[in-house]
């Protein structure tokens, strides 16, 4: 695939211009648009033409961990999305690749790396730092890898719905918030814990703490 286009999800201004002008100059995208939310992000892809590539930083003000890639996942559809992340822990390159992503890239990487990266992406290669070491499947999932197949299931909504929750909303608040019906929220909550497996709004908020940098990152210990 030709690379025209993308969108650049992160909240530093400096990081976002200087990325552009690297994507301009060495990838050869030539127009580039930026958000600095998810949800800002998410309703840019929903009104029109999607770009060719997706852009995406993990640790974003509303959203945290792997969250936002399953949902812009859902969003972008079959538009690639590169995860662009100063957390280049093994745990988190490879719980970014097993959500779906594209490609990781360290966000300190040098230029030549990016120019890599989108040209491995553009043949329908996935790409991954050279000093990655991929842990061979055990055959059976972490706590993180079952939460983000379990996440993946969500439509939008549901997910957005799973976002309030997790933030205290009650049903009337998200209602509200969401400008649907109060009957209609219920409902949605009924599908997002049967799809998630749980029996109660605790649980489903547990499974969402799950994909959280802190919880993929709780093994390695102070300083490592």
């Amino acid at each position: 695939m030709t690379m025209h286009s993308a969108l650049i999800i992160d909240d530093h201004p400096l990081f976002c211009d200087a990325l552009a002008m690297t994507l301009k100059a060495f990838v050869g995208i030539g127009r580039i648009e930026t958000a600095d939310r998810l949800e800002q992000a998410i309703d840019r892809l929903g009104e029109g033409a999607l770009p060719d590539v997706v852009v995406l930083d993990l640790n974003l003000p509303d959203v945290n961990g792997m969250e936002g890639l399953v949902r812009i996942r859902r969003v972008a559809g079959a538009v690639p999305v590169v995860v662009v992340s100063s957390m280049a822990d093994a745990r988190v390159i490879g719980a970014a690749m097993k959500a779906g992503a594209a490609g990781f890239v360290p966000k300190h990487s040098q230029r030549e790396v990016f120019r890599a990266a989108f040209d491995a992406i553009a043949e329908g290669r996935p790409y991954t730092p050279e000093t990655y070491v991929h842990v061979a499947d055990s055959g059976s999932d972490t706590p993180q890898e079952e939460a983000l197949k379990r996440l993946s299931l969500l439509t939008r909504q549901q997910a957005r719905i799973l976002q309030l929750i997790c933030e205290g909303k009650l049903n009337k608040q998200i209602a509200w918030e969401l400008s649907i019906a109060e009957t209609t929220v219920k409902a949605h909550v009924t599908a997002i814990m049967r799809k998630l497996g749980v029996f109660s709004r605790t649980q489903a908020v547990l499974i969402a703490k799950e994909v959280d940098f802190a919880a993929l990152l709780t093994e390695q210990g102070p300083g490592a």
